[in-house]
Formats: C-alpha cells, structure tokens, sequence
C-alpha cells in the first residue's frame, strides 16, 4: 500500500516525500483513514510502530479548512513528558510545511510568557503535558470548548506518572461532540476503563513492532563473575571498544547508574552524554539534538526518559543492566536494527540476574 491510496493531500503527500518515507507502516494504512473519516481510534501501539506520524499526519488534513479563534484551540494533543510533546510539534512542522496550521507546545522549561502569546493569538494544535496545560487552564488563558480532535499519547504511561485524573479532568471541559483518538502500548484494566469512557464506537486499531526487527538485531548476553559495580563498568567499556558502533544508547535501571556510568566513560575518554527525567529540561533537549546530530556517541539513559524517543538508525544497544520488567527489554532493544538494516543489541548479566534473563528469554 502507498501512502497516495490513503485519501493524503497532495501537500501532505509531497511533505512525506521529502521527509524519506514511502510506504506506509501497519498502523498508519489503519489510522489514517479511520481518523480521516471522523471516527474515534483504540490504538494499542508502542514506540518505533509510526504511530505519531499515523495520527499527525490525518490531523493536519482535517484542521487545513477552518481557522482558530483566540484562547480556544482546535485541537489537543497530551502527551506524558516534555520530550514527546516536543518530537509530536516536530512531527507537525515536518508533515504541515505546506499547510499554515498555527501551533502551540505547552510543556515545562518554556516560559508561560512565550506560551500564552500563541494561545491568545489562537491555535490549530495545542500540544501539552496534563499539568502544564491544566496551569494555563487554570489561570484563564485557554479555552477548550472549541477542540474539535483530542489525542491521548501514551495513556498507559499517563497511568504510571499519576496523570489519569488530570486527563479526566481536562477531557470534562472538552465538547461532547470531538473526535478522539486514544493510543496505549498496553491495555491494562484501567486504561481499559478509560477507553470506555472517553471513546465512542471506536475503531479498535493494534500494531505491534515490525516482525522484521527481531530477525535483524543480534542479541547477546554477557555473562559476568560476579555482581561486583566496577567489573560490570570496566567490562562495559571493554565491549564498546570491541564493537565497530555509529552510536549506542546504554541503558541503566536507576537514574544514579546512568549518571555513574556516564562519568565512567566519561573519565575514560568516550564520547557520552547522560539522559535521564532529573536533568534540567534545556540540557535534555541539547542533550538528544547533538546526538541526533552525531555529536555524541553514546547516549546513557533511563528507560522513562528514553521511552518513545525518536532517535533514528542507533547501532547498538547496551543493556548495562537487565531490566526488571521484560517489556522494557523490548522497548530497549526495538531501537536499532529498524527499516532492515542490521542492529546489536548486547546485555550484562551477573549471578542476581538470572530471574530477570529467564523472563527475557520466554
């Protein structure tokens, strides 16, 4: 299937052209007629499946007639963190070059200042975190009885932050009448319950990850003496040095390891930046731009941070610790060995690991 067979404009169509794609993923030949059409989606989706572009990308086409009236945006857009909120206003700008749709990021590390001038000179798309937006809500510079198209990102996530009852309070003062469309990697009773409740006849739309990833990334583990901190550091480094790598992102399962293990390579002389949700917001963002840009190697980081990231063609993935949960380990290594090329995906394992790697290998 083509992205032209999916009722696109010819603006979109040629944005989806220069931005390098050419054929639409599984979920994105689903949603975007299913939101073209004005009906509310179920999406059960994880990261690297298109999702963002299969929502954005119909979006655009439906906000292009009509035009947005001061504090009372069009649509909106609640995302869990900072940094997704930021790659989905990336996602418009790529996909909406040729469309004049006016949009506003309501997220921390922004001055309300920047932020309230956008809203009050009206907004097509209004991107936020629950909080941020509930703030400008609160302090009577928005209006939300005129959104037409609300998304929710990300719901089970939402869920693991403490976001629900912010999304039920906001979605209280939306229309009756909007479209919605509701995207959640996991379904858990809960997520399950607020589905009902903010969704009408829904489209039910599932897409795992391509079944071609799992064939292209060769999965290692590293078996270790030892639960000793220092030997797991010095073999890390080992390994890095012994691997032919473009950029890597190392994975740690506590904020104090990624930091600790930053400064071990560091100190060692690699090319490293540490990524985690304590870092200040500008330093995140600078942080993933430069290594985006190539001018970091590595990129040491949480899960929660990481999580839904958008860091194309990474080389290497090093589980410096093995995660807890094994849903986490696919999410890890699901970043490389993406659109066929062939990825590395190498994991350190001492003796109070093995629970842990059994669960993986199930």
């Amino acid at each position: 299937m083509s992205f032209e067979s999916l009722g696109l404009s010819a603006d979109l169509l040629r944005a989806i052209t220069e931005a390098g794609y050419t054929t639409p993923t599984p979920i994105q030949e689903k949603a975007i007629p299913t939101v073209l059409a004005g009906r509310d989606v179920m999406g059960i989706a994880q990261t690297g499946t298109g999702k963002t572009a299969g929502f954005t990308l119909p979006m655009i086409q439906r906000l292009a007639s009509g035009r947005a009236k001061a504090r009372m945006p069009r649509s909106l857009i609640l995302e869990p963190t900072r940094e997704l909120a930021a790659q989905v206003a990336e996602s418009f700008e790529k996909y909406g070059k040729y469309h004049k749709l006016s949009m506003a990021l309501l997220i921390g590390g922004v001055s309300y200042e920047e932020q309230d001038m956008k809203i009050t000179r009206g907004v097509d798309v209004l991107i936020a975190t629950p909080g941020r937006m509930l703030d400008h809500f609160e302090r009577g510079k928005l209006l939300l009885n005129g959104v037409q198209i609300l998304v929710i990102d990300e719901a089970d996530r939402m869920l693991d932050m403490g976001f629900i009852p912010d999304i039920e309070r906001i979605s209280k003062m939306l229309p009756f009448t909007r479209q919605t469309l509701f995207f959640s990697a996991t379904m858990p009773p809960e997520i399950t319950r607020l589905a009902d409740q903010f969704l009408s006849n829904p489209e039910r739309i599932e897409a795992s990850r391509p079944a071609t990833a799992a064939t292209t990334i060769l999965q290692k583990i590293i078996g270790l003496p030892a639960n000793d901190a220092k030997l797991k550091r010095e073999a890390l480094r080992r390994i890095i040095r012994g691997q032919t790598i473009t950029n890597a992102i190392i994975f740690c399962n506590r904020k104090t390891d990624v930091d600790i293990v930053h400064k071990s390579l560091s100190k060692h002389g690699f090319s490293v930046a540490a990524l985690h949700g304590d870092l200040p917001q500008p330093v995140r963002t600078k942080t993933l731009e430069r290594f985006r840009a190539g001018e970091i190697q590595l990129l040491c980081a949480s899960d929660v941070a990481a999580r839904g990231l958008d860091i194309p063609a990474v080389s290497h993935i090093f589980n410096f610790d093995v995660p807890i949960h094994a849903d986490d380990y696919i999410h890890r290594i699901g970043r490389t060995g993406r659109a066929g090329r062939e990825g590395h995906a190498l994991m350190l394992a001492g003796p109070g690991d093995f629970k842990y790697v059994a669960a993986i290998e199930k």
